[in-house]
């Protein structure tokens, strides 16, 4: 079965015809991301043409803000303000006479690693995203649980100290020290003892964000994804002593498996499985 997966983000804009599980042709646009919403609508278009096959079974769209499942209409992109109400689906829908799904990005991410990646073995896991913020996305019984407006799963807000999760458990910890987060993971391999500091740090705020999970969806596992997670040995001890000290549950917390993604090109993959899950 041949899927087409669309990656949009602030910054570009990837495709790919994806053949059961391998990437077989691939494009990327410019978002023009300053643009009116019919400009980047044409992006789109654009970036699914380059790669198009009138075979497809349909076609996955991984967006970075809301989304209303029922109307299929995406809202409040991150970076793309005129996207503030757009009818995506429908629109790519009538150009290319395809049926078209759309979720946030962090929802593609935990449906890809269910079809795609190390999430194939858990019927119940949640897909766990670091980057630049931090995201989730929630399998329940092998299916993709979005929430009203696909609003489920966004862990990063909860309210946490003088902020958010977000704030200390993603890419944003580093860059609020006026840090690159880059720099310091490569210190960190070398055994820079400042690095080390940080991330074990770090790692302590990791480990509320998992036990928010844990009390919440009490999972089977936790597949963290993104950037951040490359450098999960510098953090996990920390993490998982903070569980280990602070956690009342304890066979709930030792019966959880946590991962690290190894796919490549899930913002693609993650997209096209939209399409399986719906079918």
């Amino acid at each position: 079965m041949r899927i087409i997966g669309v990656d949009v983000g602030g910054t570009n804009i990837s495709a790919g015809l994806v053949n059961e599980s391998r990437l077989e042709k691939q494009s990327t646009v410019d978002t023009p991301f300053d643009r009116p919403q019919h400009e980047v609508v044409q992006a789109v278009y654009q970036a699914i043409e380059e790669v198009f096959d009138p075979g497809i079974a349909g076609i996955g769209i991984g967006v970075p803000g809301l989304v209303d499942l029922e109307e299929q209409r995406v809202l409040d992109v991150v970076n793309i303000p005129s996207w503030d109400s757009v009818p995506l689906a429908e629109l790519v829908s009538d150009y290319f006479n395809k049926p078209v799904y759309v979720n946030n990005d962090a929802n593609c991410f935990a449906v890809g690693e269910k079809y795609f990646g190390k999430g194939k073995k858990y019927t119940n896991f949640v897909g766990m995203v670091m980057g630049t913020g931090l995201g989730a996305g929630i399998i329940i019984n092998n299916h993709l649980y979005s929430g009203r407006l696909c609003g489920a799963g966004e862990y990063g807000n909860v309210f946490y100290r003088d902020r958010n999760i977000e704030a200390y458990a993603s890419g944003q910890f580093f860059r609020d020290k006026n840090l690159d987060g880059s720099l310091i993971y490569k210190r960190a391999t070398i055994g820079d003892p400042v690095a080390l500091q940080l991330f074990e740090e770090y790692g302590m705020h990791v480990g509320r964000a998992v036990a928010n999970i844990l009390f919440t969806l009490a999972p089977e596992a936790i597949i963290m994804g993104g950037s951040v997670s490359k450098a999960y040995r510098f953090f996990s001890e920390s993490m998982h002593e903070f569980l280990e000290d602070n956690f009342p549950y304890r066979r709930l917390y030792h019966q959880l498996s946590i991962e690290i993604s190894d796919a490549e090109n899930m913002g693609i993959l993650g997209a096209s499985s939209l399409v399986l899950d719906a079918l």
